[in-house]
């Protein structure tokens, strides 16, 4: 049951409460890396909950939007990538995309990830190691012809791909609380499970400016691959962004 209050961001579901404004808040200290997130194209669909649930460790709670599950496959483009002790001008770019479902952990929302591709191996081990995230290496490509945009990856070592083609469309105002837009987009923190211990990533950064996504052609097996059925039928939603600034915190106890 979801209840508004004015001038109130609490969510109550499950018999707990959710502060979905609380983790647009920037961490205390140093951040440990900075990156850049570009011309990001979010598309998602509804799969069975049970489904879901299975595919995501039990130390998490799904987080429903009206009672849908909703899985999110997400190309864009990493440019300016670095931990904070490399210098600027070594930082890397390379194309990304990553299926995502979301889930709560303590009363926080946040995003859990299935699988993540990165067409930079060095990238792909790095986060492994650094973040316990399922990264794979793929071939990949964009590339874009006024407002139509073409994204294709293809993973090294199982061939789970994505062809996406879209147009941009017009953009959207901020997301208001509540809005699918805001459950979809204002996602902060990351969760992983390491052995039943859950630990906590965070990003801080402004709110994505959003757009709509028009004429949206869009094949992928990545879902499937990620032990979920795959889609049928459309999408239920898609939207973009031209993309925001990253800074990336380290794993911490929720």
């Amino acid at each position: 049951m979801r209840i508004t209050l004015a001038q109130s961001v609490w969510v109550v579901r499950s018999g707990g409460v959710i502060d979905r404004l609380a983790p647009r808040n920037r961490p205390e200290g140093p951040n440990a890396g900075t990156q850049s997130w570009r011309d990001l194209l979010f598309v998602h669909w509804e799969l069975p909950v049970e489904a879901v649930r299975a595919a995501v460790p039990a130390s998490m709670e799904l987080d429903l939007w009206e009672g849908r599950a909703l899985v999110g496959v997400v190309p864009f483009s990493m440019e300016a990538v670095r931990p904070s002790w490399l210098p600027d001008v070594l930082a890397v770019d390379f194309l990304e995309t990553n299926v995502r479902t979301y889930v709560v952990v303590n009363g926080e929302p946040g995003v859990f990830f299935l699988s993540l591709e990165a067409e930079s191996l060095p990238a792909v081990i790095a986060a492994r190691a650094t973040f316990g995230l399922p990264y794979h290496h793929a071939r990949m490509s964009r590339d874009r012809q006024g407002t139509l945009e073409r994204y294709e990856s293809e993973r090294t070592t199982d061939g789970a791909r994505l062809s996406a083609r879209w147009r941009r469309g017009a953009d959207l105002e901020t997301p208001a609380l509540g809005s699918l837009e805001f459950f979809l987009l204002e996602r902060y923190l990351l969760f992983v499970d390491r052995g039943g211990e859950v630990l906590k990533g965070q990003v801080h950064h402004v709110p994505y400016p959003a757009h709509t996504v028009e004429q949206l052609e869009i094949r992928e097996t990545l879902i499937r691959a990620a032990g979920l059925p795959a889609p049928t039928g459309a999408p239920f939603c898609a939207h973009g962004s031209v993309g925001v600034d990253v800074e990336v915190f380290g794993l911490v106890a929720p």
